[in-house]
C-alpha cells in the first residue's frame, strides 16, 4: 500500500487492509508486521476522510476484525478477544482524529490571522485616505466659500482663494498618490508619479503653513531638540495634526488653533487646541477612531478632551 494511495483514497485504502488482515487472521496465522498496515490506514482514514464516513467504517470494521473468534481455536475468549481488535481501530482513530481536530483549529486561528490582518490594513489605507482627502476636501470648501463670498466685492481676493483651492488640491492628489504608490506593486503606474514627500515632523510647519492660507489662524511652537524619529512616528504625528486642524476648519466655533510639538529625550509630545462653545459629549467619529489606531500602532497615548471652552488634542508618541 502506497504512501500516496493512503493519502488521497484512506477509505479504500482503509477496507483493503481491513479485508487483508482479517483473511490473514482467518487463516489462522499469528499477529504480525501486517498489523502496522491496519493502524496506518485507520490514523489516515481518522486524519482526512470525513468524520462521518470514517466513524461509519471503523464500526464496519470491528465485526470483520472479530470473525478471527469464530475461526481460530487459539484466540481468546470473550471480552478479551476483541482486545486486539479494539485497539488496533479505536486507538489510531483517535490518535488520527485528535491530529484532525488540532490541524483544523490551527488552519481556522491562521485564517482568522490573516483576515484580520487584511481588514487592519485595508483600515488604516482608509483612514490614510481620509486624512488625505477629508484634508484637502475642508481647504478647498473654506476657500470656495471665501472666494464666493467676496467674488464681487474684492474679484482680488476671489482669485487668492482660487490660486489656494488649486495648491490644496494638487497637494492632496500628490499625497493621495504617494499613499498609493506604498502599496501598488512595483514598478505599477502608482508609483511612477508619486513624488509628494513623506509626511512627517518635519512637515507640521508647512502643514501648519497651507492651513493658513485657507483661513484658519495657527500659532506653531516646536520647542526641544529637534530629530529624527521612526518614519511611523513621524507619520502618526502629523496626520494627528492634520487630522485636528481639519476638524477646526469644519467644526470650531472659531478659525484659530494652538499647536505645539514638544521633543523630550524618550518622547514627542504633540498638541492641538482650539477654542469650541460646545459642551454635549464628544462624538468620535472616523477621524478621531483614527488618530487613536494610528498613536496605538506605535505605541503612543492620545487623549480628546473638550472642556473651559477648549478643544484639545494630545499625543505623546515614542521617540
Amino acid at each position: 500500500m502506497s504512501a500516496g494511495a493512503l493519502r488521497w483514497w484512506p477509505l479504500v485504502s482503509f477496507a483493503i487492509c481491513t479485508v487483508a488482515v482479517t483473511t490473514y487472521l482467518v487463516l489462522g496465522y499469528p499477529f504480525g508486521p501486517i498489523l502496522l498496515s491496519l493502524v496506518i490506514a485507520t490514523y489516515t482514514l481518522a486524519r482526512r476522510e470525513r468524520l462521518r464516513i470514517a466513524v461509519i467504517a471503523a464500526v464496519i470494521a470491528l465485526p470483520l476484525l472479530a470473525v478471527r473468534l469464530f475461526t481460530n481455536p487459539d484466540a481468546l475468549e470473550g471480552f478479551w478477544g476483541l482486545v486486539p481488535a479494539l485497539a488496533w481501530i479505536v486507538v489510531p482513530f483517535t490518535v488520527g482524529l485528535t491530529r484532525r481536530l488540532v490541524v483544523d483549529a490551527a488552519e481556522r486561528q491562521r485564517a482568522e490571522t490573516e483576515r484580520r490582518a487584511v481588514d487592519d490594513e485595508r483600515l488604516r489605507l482608509a483612514s490614510e485616505v481620509h486624512d488625505i482627502v477629508g484634508h484637502g476636501l475642508a481647504a478647498i470648501q473654506m476657500q470656495a466659500d471665501i472666494a464666493l463670498h467676496v467674488r464681487d466685492r474684492k474679484p482680488e481676493q476671489s482669485a487668492i482663494a482660487l490660486e489656494a483651492i488649486s495648491r490644496a488640491s494638487a497637494d492632496a492628489l500628490a499625497e493621495l498618490r504617494a499613499t498609493l504608490a506604498a502599496i501598488a506593486p512595483e514598478g505599477g503606474a502608482v508609483s511612477q508619479d508619486s513624488r509628494a514627500p513623506t509626511p512627517g515632523l518635519t512637515r507640521i510647519a508647512d502643514l501648519c503653513a497651507r492651513k493658513r492660507e485657507s483661513g484658519i489662524h495657527i500659532d506653531l511652537t516646536i520647542t526641544g531638540d529637534a530629530r529624527t524619529v521612526d518614519p511611523a512616528v513621524g507619520v502618526a504625528a502629523y496626520r494627528v495634526v492634520q487630522e485636528s486642524l481639519t476638524n477646526v476648519a469644519k467644526h470650531a466655533t472659531e478659525r484659530h488653533a494652538r499647536v505645539g510639538v514638544q521633543y523630550e529625550p524618550d518622547a514627542v509630545h504633540v498638541e492641538v487646541v482650539n477654542p469650541t462653545a460646545s459642551v454635549a459629549p464628544i462624538d468620535e467619529g472616523f477621524g478621531i477612531t483614527g488618530m487613536r489606531r494610528r498613536v496605538a500602532d506605535v505605541g503612543g497615548e492620545i487623549s480628546v478632551t473638550s472642556a473651559g471652552g477648549e478643544f484639545r488634542v494630545a499625543a505623546v508618541l515614542p521617540g
